[in-house]
């Protein structure tokens, strides 16, 4: 049976690299985040009330796209980062932080809303929750120019947000995963401790955790 997953979290929490990762073990279809291609992303870090709508948009577009041409894909997916946390984490701290205008932001939300009735709903959120410490050394070492600009205060906003959010997220399983601790780029063994669980989580096994001993080494 076809399934669906996406991997969810903050900027530079390794959701490419788990994609990529994943699609490889499971034999699976990767679909990955535009972010190297949106116009809009560098204006956007160094001034987001002026570009933080533009930029919203340009992702809500690009989303929609492959959210089809998943749909049409005949084998299961996983897909880098989801509608739900372009519109409910970025978008939305955006407007409370004052970044997105009132009006911009209703429109943005009046469409997510509208676009929620015709979306695939996942079999599986995998959740990588990271330190805003993390976080910093994974965005330095892949060394992207426009993303130079992100500070720590931001990071720890998008944190902060994308806890509530996970939280309170019923539309379908989570798996947590800790991202801080486990290396699973470098580290065979902690690929395979993830892979584990999230089999054991598509199979439908009730209560799936990552214990500390399991990725001490």
């Amino acid at each position: 049976m076809k399934k669906f997953i996406t991997i969810a979290g903050n900027i530079g929490a390794g959701k490419s690299s788990l994609v990529e990762k994943l699609s490889q073990q499971l034999d699976w279809q990767a679909f990955y985040e535009p972010v190297a291609h949106n116009p809009y992303l560098a204006d956007f870090y160094n001034n987001m009330p002026a570009w933080g709508f533009h930029s919203q948009v340009y992702f809500l577009t690009h989303r929609l796209r492959v959210y089809h041409d998943l749909s049409q894909c005949t084998n299961s997916v996983i897909l880098d980062r989801s509608l739900y946390e372009d519109a409910e984490i970025f978008a939305r701290n955006l407007y409370k932080n004052g970044n997105m205008v009132e009006r911009d932001y209703q429109t943005y939300e009046a469409l997510y809303q509208a676009l929620l009735n015709f979306l695939p709903t996942p079999d599986l959120v995998i959740y990588l929750r990271a330190s805003v410490k993390t976080l910093q050394q994974r965005i330095h070492m892949r060394g992207r120019d426009y993303e130079r600009y992100i500070n720590s205060e931001y990071l720890s906003q998008l944190n902060q947000a994308y806890e509530s959010w996970i939280e309170s997220f019923s539309l379908c399983p989570v798996l947590t995963v800790p991202a801080d601790n486990l290396d699973f780029v470098s580290k065979p063994q902690h690929m395979n401790l993830v892979l584990k669980k999230v089999q054991e989580k598509i199979a439908g096994k009730e209560e799936v955790i990552f214990l500390p001993e399991e990725y001490s080494t």
